[in-house]
């Protein structure tokens, strides 16, 4: 079958031939239908010093897709051939503490799909059947191919209580961008969002957030200033910049909550003042709850979310260069690639 490979040590692809996956008694095979590239495998492309101390070549790339399944383990009775389906895309233990108290996104023992095994960048792909999440019939398969990080945009846009809220979301990349939306469709007040790339700035805009910033012309404490918010209550950290994490602590509210999902370098240093003394609970996030998170956004989408906003670019998979070349360069939201038919 054709895969995306990450073939050696260094930088750059390969899509090549690669020999089927195997299927155990638990899970299906998948005839993948779409794949969506996630910043993920932009830094596997790249062989950025994270991808070279987590990566194990040779690997079929890619976390976020939809397909059909087309074949199932003799154990598998809740699933029907042909079934269109997306994945979670952490395997866990389901024997550690956290996946038997039904906390499983917690597991320590997760294993990623095209990180730590072979990946949905493939025609096909085998995975657990209990990692499935079927796709209701309204939902285009272009949309649900990234499901994966719309999930981390829920996970961390629902962590706390937004209704009514001011909300600061530092990182327009598309998961930033899909939160302002999730954030706004569940009703914050005001819905504002950092970043220096205009073209992703103006999507989060189009998505719903009510002002939009770039730092690299404007003051967030003026602007703030200007719309006579004293103090943000609820910050979603998406950029994994230093000092936008640190502009956010200095305009919380006393008593604020900040959801952070962006990987901050560990020389990040922060003015503890700012998280002790305003008495600020900040919370750690990573994947999505496993299934809640799922059931939130696809009854999100059913009820009008409009997360083909931040769909910008659909490729056949032979151009997969175009689009890693289109993320890097900043000028995409979500970009999906096609598989044959």
């Amino acid at each position: 079958m054709k895969a995306l490979v990450k073939k050696h040590a260094g930088p750059g692809l390969c899509l090549e031939d690669v020999p089927m996956p195997s299927m155990g008694h638990n899970d299906v095979l998948i005839k993948v239908e779409m794949t969506a590239i996630c910043g993920t495998d932009l830094h596997i492309e790249q062989w950025d010093d994270w991808a070279a101390r987590t990566i194990q070549p040779p690997l079929v790339i890619g976390h976020e897709f939809v397909g059909h399944i087309v074949d199932k383990g003799v154990e598998v009775t809740d699933y029907t051939i042909g079934q269109r389906v997306s994945a979670e895309g952490h395997i866990t233990c389901g024997v550690c503490r956290n996946c038997r108290a039904g906390t499983p996104h917690l597991c320590p023992n997760t294993i990623g799909i095209g990180v730590n095994r072979d990946g949905a960048f493939a025609e096909y792909i085998s995975m657990p059947a209990r990692n499935l999440w079927p796709v209701p019939d309204p939902i285009p398969s272009e949309l649900a191919a990234f499901f994966d990080p719309f999930g981390n945009a829920a996970h961390c846009a629902l962590e706390f209580d937004v209704v009514g809220e001011d909300v600061l979301i530092t990182g327009a990349g598309p998961i930033g961008i899909i939160a302002a939306g999730i954030c706004r469709h569940i009703g914050a007040r005001n819905i504002i969002i950092t970043d220096l790339n205009d073209y992703r700035l103006q999507l989060a805009a189009d998505m719903g957030a009510t002002r939009t910033i770039n730092i690299g012309r404007e003051s967030l404490k003026q602007v703030l200033q200007d719309m006579g918010i004293t103090g943000i209550d609820v910050g979603l950290e998406m950029s994994g910049n230093p000092q936008a994490f640190n502009d956010m602590l200095d305009v919380m509210y006393h008593g604020g909550k900040v959801a952070l999902l962006g990987l901050l370098p560990s020389d990040t240093t922060i003015n503890w003042d700012n998280v002790i003394f305003k008495g600020l609970d900040l919370k750690g996030i990573y994947g999505r709850k496993m299934f809640e998170t799922w059931y939130k956004m696809t009854q999100m989408l059913l009820t009008g979310f409009p997360l083909q906003k931040v769909l910008t670019h659909v490729i056949d998979i032979d151009d997969y260069e175009q689009g890693f070349a289109l993320m890097k360069s900043g000028q995409c939201g979500k970009v999906v690639c096609r598989w044959g038919s």
